[in-house]
Order: C-alpha cells, then structure tokens, then sequence
C-alpha cells in the first residue's frame, strides 16, 4: 500500500487529488496539509511513503518544506506547480524532491507518478524535465566535479551521463548493449558511490558537476 500525503492550500484541490488516487487500489491517502509548515509536521508524524506538494504555499512553501522533509525524513515528494517552466521547480530538485507535475496532468499521469516515485525511482518526465534541467542548470555555479565522481568508472560515468537525459533502465540497457538488470544495477552503485537518494539527485549531481551540459551549452 502506497501512503500518501497531500499539500495544497487549496481544499478543492486537495479534494480533486483525493478522489482520483483514493479510487487506485494500492494508494491511500493518509493525510492533507494546507500549508508547508503542516506538511512537514505531518510528513514527521505520519511517515508517508510520497508527499504531493504544492510548491506556492502560505508561510512555508513548498520548497523550505520539500527541503525540511527531504533532510530528516525518507519520505519522498513530488513537486506540483501550475507552469511547466516555474523557477523554483530547479530548486525544488536541489531540495531533494524526487520529480515533479504540473496540476493540469491527466490522472493517468498523476496515478503513474506516485507509483513511480513510491517504488523509488525518479519522475523525469522527458516532455518537460529534461527542458527545464537544462534551462536552470545554466544558471547554476560553474561545474565542480568534486570527490563525488571520482569514484566511479568510466562505465558507470556513461550510464550515469545517459541517467541526466532522462533514460530509463530499460532505455539504457537498449543504448549501452547491457541487460536491463545490468542497468539497473550500475544506476544503484553509482547512486551509493555518489551519496545521492535518488535519480532526481542523480541527474542534479550530473549537471552540476559538468559531467552533462545542456545541449545548447557549448563546453569550453
């Protein structure tokens, strides 16, 4: 069973998300937070699996609460915004959320999103995260590798690279000539060697690191 909390200072909202992923078997909704300050209270007390969280919120936002969660607790959190091209969604990736959707998905979309990140994994959707990887992560410092990479071996800094395009396992496995088991099984070595909780982190860390650039960036 996937436990969930809701954050969203709208209760119409909160009421819509409800009544599509309450009729999921598998998902139940254990709470609902009308503010950052809440949900992170209730994320503590409650232990959800994954957080809905708005990310413009009254008193706290959704960014300071996604960080607060993501520092002392395992509780995962999907960022909801109204754009697709919001400013804090970089940020919100940085604070330790593990992916994002904007509030007009289509519940197919939205019920897919919870599984995903439920289970561990990150939601980089393609369509658009991948868009907005690239457009903040120029605004970043410039790329420090840091210690964090040097751990790794030149395959796993392959696979890791292909991770920041948004590519599955399975996708993976198809481009490097590997099992996807093979796949799956360097992404969590590198995810242990680099110290990082997830693939949204993962593909944070690559950017930042200058081990991928935006396509549109040429490397000095």
């Amino acid at each position: 069973m996937i436990r969930l909390l809701l954050a969203d200072d709208q209760t119409l909202v909160r009421a819509g998300f409800r009544s599509i992923l309450e009729g999921e078997d598998g998902i139940e909704v254990v709470g609902e937070a009308a503010d950052g300050a809440q949900a992170v209270r209730l994320a503590r007390q409650l232990r959800p699996d994954v957080v809905l969280m708005d990310i413009r919120m009254p008193g706290l936002d959704g960014l300071a609460a996604t960080e607060e969660i993501a520092a002392g607790t395992d509780v995962r959190v999907i960022i909801l915004t109204t754009f697709d091209l919001d400013d804090y969604v970089y940020g919100a990736l940085r604070a330790g959320a593990s992916g994002f959707l904007v509030k007009d998905t289509e519940p197919a979309e939205l019920i897919h999103g919870v599984r995903v990140v439920a289970r561990g994994d990150a939601l980089i959707a393609p369509s658009i995260t991948r868009r907005l990887i690239s457009e903040f992560t120029a605004r970043a410092p410039h790329p420090d590798p840091g210690p964090r990479l040097s751990a790794l071996t030149e395959r796993e800094r392959e696979v890791m690279a292909l991770v920041a395009e948004g590519l599955s396992n399975d996708e993976i496995a198809a481009r490097l000539v590997l099992s996807p088991a093979t796949a799956k099984t360097h992404v969590s070595r590198i995810m242990t060697k680099t110290g990082v909780r997830d693939r949204a982190q993962l593909v944070i860390l690559a950017y930042e690191s200058g081990l991928t650039v935006p396509g549109w960036i040429s490397r000095p």
